[in-house]
Formats: structure tokens, C-alpha cells, sequence
């Protein structure tokens, strides 16, 4: 950079980024998972369990506005299997490979934590075949997961579709 001015295009440009989420990023992602949970697409989660579970959030980050797009965590169930739950990107921002990004962070971080099993509850099973997951039956996910459905407005009802990943080490 000379004088203030960008010396080309590339010094102009801030890549979005994936990050761990904070406190400050709550509302975001909870706006973006009403956004879906309203629609029927994704069981909505209420603002004091999203700050209970800060956590097991990334967010993918608009580094130009500093707007949330997109979110998804990983919840721990054991000592071998974790969860991705609550994966969504803003409307707006869908088809640009956010969701990709976000899944590969949170296998990342379950390889990190040498977890060997990931499982989803998902509408969306085409999404998670791409990385690999399959599809199993309900009644094979360990009891213990059960306890935030009791909570559900479906329960017992549930259409979502299990899947499970296996991850190398």
C-alpha cells in the first residue's frame, strides 16, 4: 500500500473466515437458525442453549460487513462420537460453499479431540453424503442424545434422517 491507496485489487479484498464463535456472535446465529427453523428446515434452538453451548460453535464470518453468514457446532457425546448440529448459512449466502467449509472445520476439530464417530440429525442427507456420512437407522444413536429430544416439538415424531461418519485417525 502507497499513500493509503491499495496498490491492486488483492490488498482490498478481506476473505471471509471460519472461527470459533464467541458471546457477541449469539445473536447472529440464532437469527440464522430461525431463519430455517421457521421455514420447518431445522429444529430452532432457544438464545439461553445457544449461549450454554457457545462453545461447540464456528462461525463463518463475513470479513468485509463482520456479518455471521453461517454456523454449525459440535457437541460432544462420549468419548468416541460427537454431534454436528444446528449447520446453517444465511439465505442470502447459500450455494457458495459456506456449509463445505464449515463441515470440514468441525471433522477438523473432531479428528483434533480423536473422535472416531460423527453423526447428524439432518433434513438434508444429500448435503452429508458428500463428506461421506451414511444414512442408519435412529435406534442404533446411544440413548444419551435422546435428552434434548424429549425437548422437540416432533418428539416422537422425528423426520429428520440419522447419519454417521466413521473418521480415520
Amino acid at each position: 500500500m502507497k499513500h493509503g491507496l491499495p496498490l491492486n485489487r488483492k490488498e482490498c479484498y478481506n476473505p471471509p473466515m471460519i472461527r470459533k464463535a464467541t458471546t457477541k456472535d449469539i445473536q447472529s446465529i440464532h437469527k440464522i437458525l430461525n431463519e430455517y427453523g421457521n421455514k420447518g428446515e431445522l429444529l430452532p434452538r432457544p438464545l439461553s442453549q445457544l449461549y450454554d453451548h457457545v462453545r461447540d460453535f464456528f462461525v463463518f464470518e463475513d470479513t468485509d460487513t463482520k456479518a455471521i453468514v453461517g454456523c454449525g457446532a459440535l457437541q460432544f457425546c462420549w468419548e468416541d462420537l460427537a454431534e454436528i448440529r444446528s449447520l446453517a448459512v444465511s439465505a442470502e449466502y447459500e450455494r457458495q460453499k459456506i456449509g463445505t467449509r464449515l463441515v470440514e472445520a468441525i471433522l477438523s476439530e473432531a479428528r483434533t479431540f480423536q473422535i472416531k464417530n460423527v453423526f447428524t440429525l439432518t433434513y438434508k442427507p444429500d448435503f452429508f453424503k458428500k463428506f461421506d456420512f451414511q444414512t442408519i437407522d435412529k435406534a442404533n444413536l446411544p440413548h444419551k442424545i435422546w435428552a434434548d429430544c424429549l425437548l422437540c416439538v416432533k418428539f416422537p415424531d422425528c423426520d429428520e434422517t440419522a447419519m454417521m461418519k466413521k473418521l480415520q485417525p
